[in-house]
C-alpha cells in the first residue's frame, strides 16, 4: 500500500517488473522439481492382522485454516488475504501487527518500492528533491515511510481498535462482474471481529487518513486540504486495485501456470 501521490505510471510499470521477477523465479523453480516415483504397497501376509496405528483411534481437533503466502505475481507478499475460506477465526493483536510488519520489510516489497522511487527520479515527480543520489534516496525513503505508516494504520492499529478484521476474503467463484464489484466494494465494507458481521470499513479510511495526515511532516510543500484529499483518494483507488488483484490472482495464476505448461 503505498500511500505517496504516486507518479504517472510508476504503479503499473513497478507491478510489471515485479510480475517479471516472480515469474522467472516460478519457472526456476519449478525446473527443480524432482520428479516423484508411486511409492510400492507394503505387503501383508495372510493371518497376520494389519497394525492399528496409534493414533488411529484418536480425533484430532480440525485446525483453523491457516493463511498462506499465496505472493501476487509470484513475487509480492499477499498475506492478509484468504482463499476458499468464508470464515477464520479472528486475529489477535500480535497476529495483526506481525503480517504487517512481515509484509512491509519484505525483500520484495523492498525492491518493488525501489522500483518505484526509480521510476519517479525518472519522471521528476517532486522536483524540490533534485536528481542524483540524494534525490533517490528522499523518493525511496518517503515511499517507503508512506507503505509503513499506511500498512501499519489499514492493517494493524485502527483494526485493532476497532475490532476489524483486515483480511481479504476472495470469492473466487461467479460471474466476472459481480466478483468485480464485490473486491472494489471492500474498500468500504468489512468484517467484525467480534461478530464476523460485515460494516463500515473505518479503519481503511483512518488508516489511510492518518497516513496522509502524517505524510505532511515529510513530504514536500504545499500542505492543504485538497493535497491531502488528493492523497486520499488517491491511495483509496489504489486500495480498490490491490483487492481486485487479490481476488483474480488465482485466476492469473492459472492462466501462467496452464501456459507454461503448454511449452
Amino acid at each position: 500500500m503505498q500511500y505517496g501521490k504516486p507518479s504517472r505510471g510508476g504503479i503499473i510499470l513497478a507491478l510489471a517488473f515485479a510480475g517479471l521477477l516472480g515469474v522467472a523465479e516460478t519457472l526456476r523453480a519449478q525446473a527443480q522439481v524432482p520428479i516423484q516415483t508411486p511409492a510400492t504397497p507394503p505387503v501383508q501376509t495372510p493371518n497376520t492382522p494389519a497394525p492399528v496405528p496409534v493414533t488411529a483411534a484418536k480425533k484430532t481437533k480440525p485446525t483453523a485454516q491457516t493463511q498462506k503466502d499465496d505472493r501476487i505475481f509470484f513475487a509480492l507478499p499477499n498475506l492478509l488475504t484468504v482463499e476458499n475460506g468464508s470464515s477464520m477465526p479472528p486475529l489477535t493483536t500480535k497476529q495483526k501487527f506481525k503480517t504487517v510488519a512481515e509484509g512491509c520489510f519484505d525483500p520484495v516489497e523492498v525492491v518493488f518500492l525501489a522500483a518505484q522511487a526509480g521510476i519517479g527520479q525518472a519522471d521528476n515527480t517532486n522536483p524540490t528533491y533534485h536528481q542524483g543520489l540524494i534525490g533517490y534516496s528522499k523518493r525511496f525513503g518517503t515511499d517507503y515511510a508512506d507503505a509503513i505508516i499506511g500498512n501499519f494504520g489499514t492493517g494493524a492499529i485502527f483494526p485493532t481498535l476497532l475490532h476489524q478484521d483486515p483480511r481479504y476474503y476472495q470469492m473466487g467463484k461467479g460471474n466476472f462482474f459481480y466478483r468485480f464489484g464485490y473486491a472494489a466494494v471492500r474498500v468500504v465494507v468489512t468484517r467484525s471481529d467480534t461478530s464476523g458481521k460485515h460494516e463500515f470499513n473505518f479503519s481503511e479510511f483512518l488508516g489511510n487518513g492518518m497516513a496522509a495526515a502524517l505524510s505532511n511532516t515529510y513530504h514536500p510543500a504545499p500542505h492543504t486540504i485538497a493535497s491531502n484529499t488528493n492523497v486520499l483518494e488517491t491511495q483509496l483507488l489504489l486500495d480498490a486495485l490491490g483487492y481486485e488483484l487479490k481476488e483474480f490472482w488465482p485466476d492469473i495464476r492459472r492462466i501462467l501456470v496452464h501456459a507454461k505448461h503448454q511449452h
